[in-house]
């Protein structure tokens, strides 16, 4: 399903785009990409030095991982409402005041963790979790519209290869962080550089935030929730997000405790699965839009067929080499799913409820990646890695199947 020329928004018409990749895209992208590999980076942190966090507050394994997984719990309820706000207002400030309010979380965490109170350091990571939502939901909407159709998934590809970016690196200096500073320091060490990216970003995205003509109605609203093409890149995108955060979030454990490499060690090597997802995120999009004659469903399909084995064989895989590549293999297959499913729902629905639409594709999608550090704490605890990691890798052979079925939007 697609949109007929006439039914798009003037507001989205191509005298209101970039023709292509001037400086001011750059300066887009350079803007919005460092806000997100900030937010990113803060998101998933805590993964990096679960063992700290579990001996200072004296939890287990489950509830440590709910200070990762709260943050999507909330953008979950979170994203839908958001969209909405953002098809009707300037989505440019609303960006700007939520940048703000993640660099007050990231205080009020470090100030919550330095006193122990574990209940006050989930209260901040939620209100992170809403203000993170708004942030990446914008950030694909401004840059959207700020180039043309032709190179809009490639385009959209770079900006969310800056979530990998920040997941390697919260990974990877999270350890180092903790050992300079105290692991609380992690919260607000993310969130402040955030502010930096504001800078860049504010002058570069001038005139792109503005809503669309006259408010969408709720019906236009429905239409998206009663799309099932809407649906069925819902659920990829749950099942790619799932598998995403679970390697983020029990990898590193798994290392440390299953293999016995240090702490530091575990979490350099697990970023590596994050960090080849800018070459995905990036490559999703130059294999639709070029390779593939626009077509998305190939790639979809690539990304669960190549992932299903890899995690489903990863704790058979004896030496570290091979873990390595095995998270490297499976780091990018998973993320060409989360790098173009943003691009294809915007592709289903009319300009005027695009945003929505992707907030629901976040809000789905995000659901497995609340759900997933949770669960996997619970399988690992009673039952070990192995079972766990099976879970996992069955996921994968669901999203094989379910990509095999994805319909390509007509253009």
């Amino acid at each position: 399903m697609t949109t007929p020329p006439e039914a798009r928004d003037p507001a989205e018409s191509p005298a209101t785009r970039q023709s292509g990749w001037e400086l001011r895209t750059y300066g887009l992208l350079a803007g919005a990409g460092l806000i997100s590999v900030s937010l990113a980076a803060y998101e998933i942190v805590p993964a990096s030095v679960t063992p700290l966090i579990r001996e200072s507050l004296g939890i287990g394994p489950t509830v440590a991982g709910l200070l990762v997984g709260v943050m999507f719990g909330t953008a979950v309820v979170g994203s839908l409402p958001a969209g909405v706000v953002l098809d009707r207002t300037d989505s440019r400030r609303v960006m700007a005041l939520a940048v703000l309010a993640l660099f007050v979380a990231g205080v009020w965490g470090w100030i919550a963790a330095r006193g122990g109170s574990y209940r006050s350091v989930i209260a901040s990571r939620a209100v992170g979790g809403l203000a993170y939502v708004v942030v990446w939901n914008a950030g694909i909407d401004i840059v959207s519209r700020a180039v043309s159709p032709d190179i809009r998934a490639t385009a959209v590809g770079i900006f969310t290869a800056s979530g990998p970016v920040g997941f390697a690196v919260g990974q990877a200096t999270g350890p180092v962080i903790a050992a300079r500073f105290g692991w609380p320091a992690i919260f607000p060490a993310f969130t402040g550089v955030a502010l930096l990216g504001l800078v860049l970003f504010w002058p570069s995205s001038r005139g792109l935030g503005a809503a669309r003509g006259d408010a969408p109605s709720l019906r236009e609203f429905g239409t998206v929730l009663r799309n099932p093409t809407v649906w069925h890149l819902g659920v990829l995108g749950f099942l790619s997000y799932a598998l995403y955060l679970f390697m983020n979030s029990w990898g590193s454990s798994y290392l440390n405790q299953e293999i016995g490499l240090s702490l530091a060690l575990s979490g350099l090597l697990v970023s590596l699965f994050p960090a080849v997802g800018v070459l995905s995120r990036v490559s999703s999009g130059l294999l639709s839009d070029v390779v593939f004659g626009g077509q998305r469903q190939p790639v979809l399909l690539g990304s669960f067929g190549l992932a299903a084995p890899l995690v489903l064989v990863f704790t058979r895989l004896g030496s570290v080499p091979l873990l390595v590549g095995a998270l490297l293999l499976s780091g990018f297959a998973i993320q060409l799913t989360l790098g173009l499913s943003f691009t294809y729902v915007r592709e289903v629905v009319t300009e005027r409820v695009a945003a929505t639409a992707v907030a629901f594709q976040t809000s789905v999608g995000l659901a497995g990646a609340f759900l997933s550090p949770i669960a996997g704490g619970a399988v690992v605890s009673r039952f070990g890695f192995d079972l766990a990691f099976l879970l996992a890798g069955a996921l994968a052979v669901v999203g094989v199947g379910l990509a095999w079925r994805a319909p390509e939007p007509t253009r």
